[in-house]
This record gives C-alpha cells, sequence and structure tokens, in this order.
C-alpha cells in the first residue's frame, strides 16, 4: 500500500515580513536532510495573476523561474536552501486561482451550476497543490500561505487547508509564525498577540500543531508553557526563534530545537536517511570565518519606502554577492546607494565618494527615474577601473554609457526612457513592441531561461569555463544590433550572444583595458545558490578582493 502524501501549511499571524519563507525554506531543507523530496508552494493572496506587475518597494524582489513565470521572492528561497529548480505549478496567487475558476465557469466547466467562492476556489487550491506534489514526486507538499491571519483575502487558503485536513487528518499539519514583542519602555516579551492569532486561527476551523516564535530575542520557558496552554499544544510544540545574525543559521536553531522530529512524530513518518546537515553546516562555518571585508556599493532605486530602506527589492542580488563573498573568505559589507544622489549638482562629489568601494554593482529595473544617475556612476568606474558588475538594465546602461562617451554618440540611451533618441543604442524588441501596443503587459516579457554562447578569451568565458551557458531572463529591450559593430569597434566586446547571434547576452571590457567591466542582459543572480555560488559574482568579487589589496598598497 503506498504511503499517504503529507502537507504542511505555514501561515503567518500577528504582522507579515517576520519570517515566514525562512521558516517554510528551512522546514524543507531539514526534511529533504532526512530523505524526503518536499515540494514547496507560495501562495500570494493577492487578485495579481503573477508577481510580474507588484511594486518591488511594496511586495519585494520579482523572482523568475526557469520556465519564466514571475514570482514572490519566497521562491527564491526555497530554492536556495533546497538547491533546485521549481517548477510553475509551486506559485500560485489568489488572482490567479480566481481567474482560473471564472475561465472555467465562461466554458461552462462547470456544467451550468451556480459557482461560489466555497466550494470552488478552495478546490481548485487544493488541485494545483496536489498537481505539484505529483508534478515534484514528492513525499511532503509544504505549502506557505501569504500574509497574516485575519486578512480577507487570505480566507479561502486557510479554508482549502481546512478541507484538505478535513478529508486527510493525519496527512495535514499546520505551523503558525507568529511575533513576540518586547515593546521597549516594558521589557518584558508579551505573549498576548500570539494568543490572540491562534485564536484567529481557531475561528478558521484550524488548530496550530507548531508555533514559531519569533522574537528579537530567545523565548524563554515561562512563555513558551504559557503559549502551549493557551494554545492546547505540548511545549515542545513551540518553537523560538530569535533574531540571528544571518537566515542560514535558522535551519540549524530548528535542529537543535527538534522540529523536524516533532513534524516526522505528528505526521507519523520516520526517516529515510541519517541526518545530511554536513554541507550546510560547512557553509555556515563559512560565514563565520572570514579574514577581512569586500565592499560593494550598489546603486538602485527601489530602495526608499517612506522612512525606510527595503533591501528586500534586490534580494537575489545581495544574497548572490554574500555567496560568491563568503565562498572568498570573505565578509561582504553592501551599502543601498540611491541613483538620484548622482544626479544634479551634488553629481561629482557623489561620484568621488565610489572610491570608497570595490565594486559597485547596478543591478535590474525599469524606468526613468535615477538614469542619469546610474549613467554617471558607470562612466565613473569605468573611468576609475572600479570593478562593476551590471545586471539587465545595469548592462543596457553601460552600453549606452559607452555609446556617449567612447563612441560620441551624445544622448545615446535606450527607446524605454526616450523613444525618439537619435542613438537608439537600446531598443525593444520587435515581438514585445506588438504587445506593448496591445497593452500586454503582464507576463510578457522575454522570460525564464535562454542559452547564449560564449567567445573564447573573455572574461566571462574564463569565469563560466563553458562554451555554452543558461541563464533567466526578464526584460522587453535589447542592445540594438545596428550598433553593435560600432560598439565592438571601439572596444566594448559582447562576449555573450543568443545561439542566432541577434540577442546580445554580456557586455565586457577586456582585462587589459578594466579589472571588471561587465554587464549580462540576464539575471545570474536567480541561480546562484548557498553551496553553489555564481561563476560571474565569483569573478566579481574576485576582481573586487584584488581591487582592494592594489588599493591598499598605494
Amino acid at each position: 500500500m503506498a504511503k499517504a502524501h503529507k502537507y504542511i501549511f505555514v501561515a503567518g499571524g500577528v504582522m507579515s515580513g517576520v519570517g515566514k519563507g525562512v521558516a517554510t525554506s528551512s522546514i524543507a531543507l531539514l526534511l529533504q536532510a532526512r530523505g524526503f523530496k518536499i515540494s514547496p508552494i507560495k501562495i500570494d493572496p493577492y487578485l495579481n495573476v503573477d508577481a510580474g506587475t507588484m511594486n518591488p518597494t511594496e511586495h519585494g524582489e520579482v523572482f523568475v523561474l526557469k520556465s519564466g513565470l514571475e514570482t514572490d521572492q519566497d521562491m527564491g528561497s526555497y530554492e536556495r536552501f533546497l538547491g533546485r529548480d521549481l517548477n510553475t505549478e509551486n506559485y500560485m496567487t489568489g488572482g490567479l486561482i480566481y481567474k482560473t475558476v471564472i475561465d472555467r465557469e465562461r466554458a461552462l466547466g462547470y456544467g451550468g451550476r451556480c459557482v461560489e467562492p466555497v466550494p470552488h476556489i478552495p478546490e481548485e487550491v487544493i488541485r494545483r497543490i496536489k498537481d505539484a506534489g505529483e508534478k515534484d514526486k514528492s513525499d511532503i507538499t509544504i505549502v506557505e500561505i501569504g500574509g497574516t491571519l485575519g486578512e480577507y483575502q487570505s480566507v479561502m487558503f486557510i479554508e482549502a487547508a481546512r478541507t484538505l485536513k478535513m478529508a486527510n487528518p493525519d496527512d495535514v499539519l499546520f505551523v503558525l509564525v507568529t511575533y513576540l514583542p518586547v515593546p521597549g519602555k516594558l521589557g518584558e516579551m508579551k505573549t498576548k498577540p500570539t494568543q490572540y492569532a491562534v485564536r484567529t486561527m481557531n475561528s478558521y476551523g484550524v488548530q496550530p500543531d507548531i508555533i514559531i516564535a519569533r522574537g528579537e530575542v530567545p523565548v524563554d520557558m515561562k512563555r513558551k508553557e504559557k503559549i502551549a496552554s493557551s494554545s492546547g499544544m505540548r511545549v515542545e510544540q513551540v518553537i523560538s526563534a530569535p533574531d540571528v545574525d544571518s537566515v542560514y543559521d535558522v535551519p540549524l536553531n530548528f535542529e537543535a530545537d527538534n522540529i523536524a522530529t516533532i513534524v516526522m512524530k505528528l505526521l507519523k513518518l520516520k526517516s529515510k536517511k541519517p541526518v545530511d546537515l554536513a554541507p550546510w553546516k560547512g557553509f555556515v562555518r563559512k560565514t563565520k570565518n572570514t579574514k577581512g571585508e569586500v565592499r560593494i556599493g550598489m546603486v538602485g532605486k527601489y530602495f526608499a519606502t517612506g522612512d525606510f530602506v527595503l533591501a528586500d527589492s534586490y534580494l537575489s542580488v545581495i544574497e548572490a554577492l554574500k555567496y560568491a563573498a563568503f565562498h572568498a573568505g570573505k565578509r561582504p559589507v553592501i551599502d543601498w546607494i540611491a541613483a538620484t544622489d548622482f544626479e544634479g549638482t551634488n553629481a561629482a562629489k557623489n561620484c568621488a565618494k565610489l572610491a570608497q568601494y570595490d565594486g559597485i554593482v547596478v543591478p535590474g529595473g525599469f524606468g526613468a527615474r535615477g538614469i542619469e544617475g546610474k549613467l554617471n556612476v558607470i562612466k565613473y568606474v569605468r573611468t576609475h577601473k572600479i570593478p562593476y558588475f551590471g545586471l539587465c538594465y545595469g548592462m543596457q546602461l553601460m552600453v549606452a554609457e559607452y555609446a556617449r562617451n567612447v563612441l560620441g554618440l551624445k544622448g545615446a540611451i535606450t527607446t524605454e526612457i526616450d523613444p525618439k533618441t537619435k542613438y537608439p543604442v537600446v531598443a525593444v524588441m520587435p515581438d514585445q513592441q506588438v504587445k506593448l501596443d496591445a497593452g500586454d503587459y503582464g507576463g510578457s516579457m522575454r522570460l525564464g531561461s535562454y542559452p547564449a554562447y560564449l567567445k573564447e578569451g573573455t572574461v566571462a568565458r574564463g569565469a563560466y569555463k563553458a562554451e555554452m551557458v543558461h541563464e533567466r531572463h526578464r526584460h522587453r529591450y535589447e542592445v540594438n544590433p545596428e550598433y553593435v559593430a560600432a560598439i565592438e569597434k571601439a572596444g566594448l566586446v559582447f562576449s555573450g550572444i543568443s545561439p542566432d547571434e541577434k540577442l546580445m547576452e554580456i557586455a565586457e571590457l577586456p582585462k587589459l583595458k578594466h579589472p571588471f567591466f561587465l554587464g549580462t542582459q540576464f539575471h545570474p543572480e536567480f541561480t546562484a545558490r548557498p553551496l553553489t555560488s555564481h561563476p560571474l559574482f565569483d569573478a566579481f568579487i574576485k576582481a573586487c578582493v584584488s581591487s582592494r589589496a592594489t588599493s591598499k598598497k598605494k
């Protein structure tokens, strides 16, 4: 008799942003280390059909799967922790679920019956959850429900989990991630918000089996006992999850609190193999045993959210830089710099401050804000030989800066910024123009994994040590083929190109001209993992470390 498939639902109480994604990733990693095949799923309650049209400063980074689906940043966490690619089926939004049900109704898929939020929306959610597990051929599906308890848009997903639990009472487990504040004036950790979160969960007909108690400091036994007593569970089912220096410590902290053992006991599972966390522990040791630092300035536009900074807008880039730095034995120090600081009367003065950095990154983005500032930054680092890494838009602007200041094409820019520019060195792809004219914006860019051939003797070829690579894309605009010959004649090398030789994938200056001046049309950060850092990020950090050593000698 085949063993029943198991399901774990992870929900959040009190407030968002306290680490449901990391908790989900960590539990998945610990179960994977015991031989189980895990299928992680993220449910975004938003009515967006995918994450591609969500504002990065409100929602965080858009992570692109190999398939091209634009998803929530938590999908990136799952891939990084588990060390593998995930499928389209592993992500869903409220908009996608409702659209699927409505489209099915329009096609008479319900046979003329009245279609209602319950049961038809939960039924579609359950169908997708099961499909993801079947495609992954997994033993356990772990589902993170975005948002917090009590939000109207999350109700249908909690109802789907409850329905699945009713049908499979021994095979479904609920984890509640909640926050225990320590008000500054009181100086005492308060459990009441957690108790109310449990009551809210109970009101949906769901009882948490495990509570992950987040907080600035560890949860003491007295408060564990209070939470357990008020929530109807054993004390050991309350897991303390204090703030840590690195999210990569979380799985090891969970392991010390026996969370995987508790999960397996509740789901009546036995390990398939001896626990193997050696590779992960080795990486965590690297993060703590660094010698010296490498200082990186990231110049972007998606940082400000009111009076606060949201680094999550570039989460994958930040993590990729960290992995490369740790593998180089260095502590990464990353500063977020607003591109608009390099515009106007203070542009030259602020550009001079870039000399304090070992390397500069200009990540992806859209729109005109901060563009001239980024161009000023690129010119400065090119002429002052500071290592530079441009990602997507960062490569396009690198090409525009080179065309302006080396070829002398005054005002050269992408047609995204100026459709009437005299020198459109970066232009929209013809097939994309058709979509723009039709107002087709969502999920319609060049998305997902595409191949690129690398030229011999280039920085890119040396980094990858391969003739052909596959990388993930998210863009509408490309280097204009009409300018490629002139740009290369002026010294900038297009070292990565599409198999049909029409699309420029990587641009760089030779090492003899610059220690590292390279941009990619794709997003290499999406495939960087803790245990396998990305070769281009490794090459960039290596150049930064070398540049730092050289500047110290001077």
